[in-house]
């Protein structure tokens, strides 16, 4: 696990693009829980830390994608693949990602 941020700097619901080695990933804050995405759209490469985020869901910005917070799945079209999700745990005022291919 990677310390990425601080609880206190992603608003809920919030989100802030953090670097995991070479990998951007969308670092999200939503009812009280961090969930951590590839910053990548699966249907243009869009990026996901400009989206809004919805009812579990991040919107991606440029054609509307929604993926769900929490497995990544593509919720509406025009994706049609999931994008990678991460793990994420809070010790106390640090949030930690661990990439999930390593």
């Amino acid at each position: 696990f990677v310390a990425v941020a601080k609880v206190g700097d992603v608003p809920d619901p919030g989100s802030q693009l953090v670097e995991v080695g070479a990998r951007l990933l969308v670092l999200v804050h939503a009812a009280g829980r961090f969930y951590a995405l590839d910053d990548v759209c699966t249907h243009d490469g869009g990026p996901l830390s400009d989206g809004p985020i919805s009812d579990g869901a991040i919107v991606c910005p440029r054609h509307g994608a929604k993926f769900d917070l929490s497995s990544g799945e593509p919720l509406s079209m025009p994706a049609t693949q999931p994008t990678m999700v991460h793990a994420v745990r809070v010790e106390g005022e640090t949030v930690l990602v661990k990439l999930a291919d390593q």
